[in-house]
């Protein structure tokens, strides 16, 4: 801010610091916030206000290696079934028969025959046996005969 003249023709910063100095005595007397509004709620019930939220930066990882797959397919299939029924099943509709693990599902079952066996699977059937062991229909595609199969494996 320039500096005033008076009559005398002297600058007078005399004025300015002493508006500076009353200015600053009521700041320190009264407060700079003292008549701050209060805020409007429009709602009762509070909500805490969503603040920031920072991604984990771990030190070290937790496990040291990943886990081995836990259902392969030597775990999927236990042993294959040659009841006189299962035979039944080969000979007549292209049919393999398996006792396989209780947790595979049946998609873990169809890439274990193909894997194991190198055959296509049309489509498998499971139940739970009543001693508790589960069993898989395995039908094969009309390109794979399940006699080789069988024979390959050397249950027949």
């Amino acid at each position: 801010m320039a500096p005033t003249k008076t009559s005398k023709g002297k600058t007078t910063k005399a004025s300015d610091k002493d508006t500076k100095a009353k200015a600053a005595k009521k700041a320190a007397l009264h407060g700079t916030h003292a008549h701050a509004a209060r805020k409007v709620r429009y709602s009762v019930s509070f909500h805490r206000p969503k603040t920031l939220r920072l991604a984990r930066t771990p030190k070290y990882p937790r496990k040291s290696i990943p886990h081995a797959p836990r259902m392969d397919q030597f775990r999927t299939i236990v042993s294959p079934l040659n009841t006189e029924s299962a035979m039944k099943k080969i000979e007549e509709h292209n049919t393999l028969v398996f006792i396989t693990d209780i947790r595979a599902n049946k998609r873990q079952i169809k890439d274990a025959v193909k894997k194991l066996y190198d055959v296509q699977a049309a489509k498998v059937n499971t139940l739970i046996r009543p001693d508790g062991k589960k069993k898989a229909y395995v039908r094969l595609t009309a390109d794979h005969d399940a006699l080789d199969v069988a024979n390959k494996i050397g249950f027949i």
